[in-house]
């Protein structure tokens, strides 16, 4: 019994060793060894250990002081009960260090789990994130061919405002030189049609000294 308990327990230590320290693939071949004990029929099976381990334990220490209460009575321990009590407590401290390994067995396993689905998780994170960059990086891009575009059209609208700005300022100026033309020949005409009453006049005159002369 005792060379099974201190088997049970080496196997323990080790087990928890590997799932503490990154040795090779010894790690991944422990986990596997876990999974199989929680799958199927492994974990009432586990259960069963447990509580059968429990029970020895229980009836280990109920020994242990049963003998120290024989101890206390008598004022003494006999040989046979040393070498029973020391066996007992031996067996109750290996159940009990059993015991306590598979608990952190199961711990460390439950938390290997975590950790792996956590770092499947933020690798798929960082995957969207990357391909979210990349969406980010192909509309940005996207954007700024479309600012530079829509720049260089403004550009030309701006060029073409100036060039009908300047056709605009042409026209007033040529419209103005008209106008300017206009006013010089109506004032022109204005003149020639004095000069032309001024000729009439002067004809009138020289018919009327004409016909004075002949009569």
């Amino acid at each position: 019994m005792i060379q099974l308990l201190f088997l049970v327990l080496f196997a323990e230590g080790a087990a928890a060793l590997l799932l503490m320290v990154r040795i090779g693939p010894l790690r991944e071949l422990a986990m596997r060894g876990v999974d199989q004990a929680k799958d199927g029929k492994g974990p009432a099976t586990v259960k069963t250990l447990a509580c059968t381990l429990l029970v020895i334990f229980i009836s280990s220490v109920a020994s242990i002081l049963k003998i120290q209460n024989r101890g206390l009575k008598l004022g003494t321990v006999s040989p046979m009960d040393q070498v029973l009590w020391r066996t007992h407590l031996l067996e109750a401290s290996l159940i009990g260090y059993i015991l306590f390994l598979a608990f952190v067995i199961d711990r460390l396993h439950h938390y290997h789990r975590k950790l792996i689905i956590l770092k499947k998780t933020t690798n798929t994170s960082r995957e969207e994130v990357e391909k979210l960059q990349l969406e980010l990086q192909r509309k940005d891009d996207k954007s700024s061919k479309e600012i530079k575009k829509l720049r260089g059209e403004l550009a030309n609208l701006s060029e073409q405002m100036k060039k009908l700005k300047s056709e605009m300022e042409e026209h007033e100026r040529r419209r103005l030189d008209a106008e300017a033309h206009v006013n010089a020949l109506q004032k022109q005409s204005e003149e020639l049609l004095l000069e032309y009453g001024r000729l009439l006049e002067d004809n009138q005159t020289l018919q009327t000294q004409v016909l004075s002369l002949r009569s």
